[in-house]
């Protein structure tokens, strides 16, 4: 990833099909909350597989900014020391830039007793309630008022049992890194328990943590005195999994992806499938045929069949913008429903724009009749998945895209430039 600060814009010549091998990266979604839980610790840790991206790098700066050493220490490697850590204050600029400054929370009152933490920017798709996240810690002790910021404190913090009135991803993250040196048991009900969660409470556990329960939706965290130091890799990233997926099917590409966890791709595949991609699965990668021919597979009785997202098991809804732009390839009409933020699909103007058929119902649900053929256009990435739905879409449309604001896409894919030159693909990377 350059470092430059310059605006920077993607010029991509479309209609190329790509070949090769390509491994996936560290989930960005796992990474965040466990370069926050290294706080927790009173020893080093070492994390491998980190994805080298935008949003990594804020979290880092925001390590640092409490005390603590947080540096890179090769490609992907990082060793975080919470040594010095004192500060129980959460930079304000450096949060507006990541909705993860948030999960600084919990383990700065864990270790602390305070935490002074401004509202977390993130991308912009709608409202995401902080609800979940004040009353789990205040159920464990922790009194809060809001102002400009969320001031934290707490006498010390107590087991407590904690029903989520959603299943808040960062919400479980946050009771469950308070609650691992929290004296008695922690029971959260509703809890998620997407993969990235699974591999936050599986680090825990390396470094002394009791949790149980990991997979389900009810999580018991029996508390500790102290947590070791250790080393940990963290597990690839299957939204960008999901992503390549999508991208090699409707650029009629032979691509593998390796680094691959078979049973986070179940949901994934089985939504997929209906859009007519078939893959060929192994122990730890995965193939997208060349030639595929696209065709949504209907409901029973010919009905139009729909893709909806939700909390884990349920198709992860940071995959419903690529799941919109691979039904602009496909023979037939399909219904995305994403049901958890109202601005996500407010992206498909852009792909409209080039050519796509598709029907804004509401905030929340489109329909998309395909194939449609891909023109070339101007366009802009207005948040992580979108600015990849329409890279995806500008990949395989005719001529030349290209792609603003192209940071939006650099927070959660790593080099994703120079990776898929490396496969073949006409991308080049320019300042805007």
């Amino acid at each position: 990833m350059s470092v430059t600060t310059a605006p920077q814009a993607l010029v991509i010549e479309g209609g190329n099909p790509l070949h090769g091998r390509i491994r996936a990266s560290g989930n960005k979604n796992g990474a965040l909350p466990i370069l926050a839980a290294c706080l927790l610790a009173d020893e080093p840790v070492t994390l491998s597989n980190v994805p080298r991206i935008r949003d990594v790098e804020t979290m880092l700066e925001l390590v640092s900014g409490t005390g603590a050493s947080a540096e890179w220490t090769g490609p992907n490697e990082v060793r975080i020391d919470s040594e010095g850590l004192s500060s129980h204050e959460v930079d304000a600029v450096l949060a507006e830039r990541i909705r993860a400054s948030f999960l600084l929370a919990g383990p700065l009152l864990a270790r602390l007793g305070r935490a002074s933490v401004p509202p977390p920017g993130g991308d912009v798709i709608g409202r995401r309630r902080l609800d979940p996240h004040i009353h789990a810690l205040e159920r464990l002790g922790t009194r809060i008022a809001i102002e400009s910021r969320y001031e934290m404190r707490t006498e010390g913090l107590r087991g407590a049992e904690i029903f989520l009135d959603e299943a808040s991803v960062m919400a479980t993250e946050n009771a469950v890194m308070a609650a691992v040196l929290t004296p008695g048991e922690t029971t959260i009900g509703n809890a998620a328990c997407e993969p990235h969660v699974q591999d936050l409470c599986r680090f825990l556990i390396s470094l002394g943590a009791q949790i149980e329960g990991i997979e389900s939706n009810v999580l018991r965290i029996h508390g500790v005195e102290r947590l070791g130091g250790g080393e940990w890799a963290i597990a690839p990233e299957h939204i960008e999994v999901g992503s390549f997926i999508g991208l090699a099917a409707v650029t009629n590409s032979d691509l593998t992806i390796e680094a691959v966890k078979p049973r986070d791709m179940v949901t994934i595949l089985t939504a997929f499938s209906r859009l007519g991609i078939v893959v060929e699965l192994g122990d730890d990668w995965l193939r997208v045929p060349p030639h595929q021919e696209l065709v949504i597979q209907n409901d029973l009785g010919d009905q139009v069949p729909k893709i909806e997202d939700g909390p884990w098991p349920a198709f992860p809804a940071d995959l419903t913008s690529i799941a919109v732009a691979v039904a602009t390839q496909a023979w037939g009409t399909i219904l995305v429903f994403e049901k958890m933020f109202e601005n996500r699909l407010f992206f498909v103007d852009k792909l409209v724009s080039m050519g796509a058929r598709i029907i804004v119902c509401d905030p929340h649900r489109v329909v998309v009749s395909g194939p449609s053929r891909l023109y070339g256009q101007r366009l802009t990435s207005p948040d992580i998945r979108a600015g990849m739905a329409i890279l995806i879409a500008a990949l395989c449309a005719s001529g030349r895209s290209v792609i603003g604001n192209v940071a939006e896409i650099d927070r959660g894919y790593e080099r994703i430039d120079d990776r898929l030159r490396a496969l073949g693909a006409q991308i080049e990377r320019v300042e805007a």
